[in-house]
């Protein structure tokens, strides 16, 4: 059976600060090879517990992070940005399931550096009305798909947010956040372990369900009025309120794409010091 993991680097082990995930530091650097041997430790235990085949499609700020001459041989990867499903790419590709490793919270909730798709600027996203961090988000792209999710890695604040949306599904606690820059780690050695333990028994989750496409309403607040007047320039996007913008889509594939202009939009949108 062949798997997906969407590889995000924020809930790695070891990152906790801005450096560690920002391309070209010398702690990006550092991190590459914690966040590459998380990646390892997962494809490891998806093969001891009965994968066939496992695509890892990395999904942080370049999608350039991983080190592919470090990979698990067995594993291919898709690397790169511009991807139309973006860190879900591939999912509509027949696989049996997903594992969201190195996941974070999403904005204006604790947790290790935690925001949604971007850094700053967004201060809550709702899904149908429920906030929404990037796992609740692509776990409804999942599910349109009869994926499920096997497993999620990150700070035990994802974890917590992981067993709200995918309760069956199994998390493994890298971290114990402390601030939104600071948490309690344990070596790699360690959290590769756990990871790969914690695979191999998430299998057991594997298979194709039945696709479920509904349509979806997304909501996004920002911390700027300007921010929220550029994106509901977007055709279907609304404001629902000063800092507000709101739409709906018939599938949870639109309302992702849709997504991901509302924020390009607003991103670019951004001015200087004050934003």
């Amino acid at each position: 059976m062949r798997i997906m993991i969407s590889a995000d680097m924020e809930g790695a082990t070891g990152v906790t600060y801005t450096n560690d995930v920002l391309p070209g530091t010398e702690q990006w650097q550092r991190m590459r090879r914690m966040f590459t041997g998380d990646v390892n430790a997962c494809v490891e235990g998806l093969f001891d517990g009965g994968a066939s085949e496992v695509f890892v499609n990395e999904a942080h700020s370049s999608q350039r992070n991983l080190l592919l001459e470090e990979l698990d041989p067995r594993a291919s990867m898709l690397t790169g940005r511009h991807k139309p499903l973006s860190m879900m790419q591939g999912i509509d590709s027949g696989v049996g399931g997903v594992v969201f490793l190195g996941y974070h919270a999403g904005a204006g909730v604790e947790g290790v550096l935690a925001h949604t798709y971007l850094e700053n600027s967004i201060t809550g996203v709702w899904l149908d009305g429920v906030r929404a961090s990037e796992g609740r988000l692509n776990a409804a792209l999942a599910a349109e798909h009869g994926v499920p999710v096997l497993l999620v890695t990150g700070d035990d604040k994802t974890c917590e947010d992981a067993l709200d949306y995918v309760p069956a599904a199994r998390v493994v606690a890298v971290k114990e956040c402390v601030s939104r820059y600071a948490a309690i780690c344990v070596p790699p050695r360690r959290t590769a372990e756990m990871i790969r333990f914690t695979a191999a028994n998430s299998m057991e989750l594997a298979g194709r369900g039945a696709a479920h496409v509904a349509p979806h309403r997304i909501e996004v607040d920002f911390d700027a009025t300007h921010l929220a007047h550029a994106a509901a320039v977007v055709p279907t996007v609304e404001l629902a309120g000063v800092r507000r913008v709101r739409f709906d889509a018939p599938s949870m594939t639109e309302a992702m794409k849709a997504f991901k202009v509302v924020t390009a939009i607003a991103a670019g949108a951004v001015e200087g010091v004050y934003g």
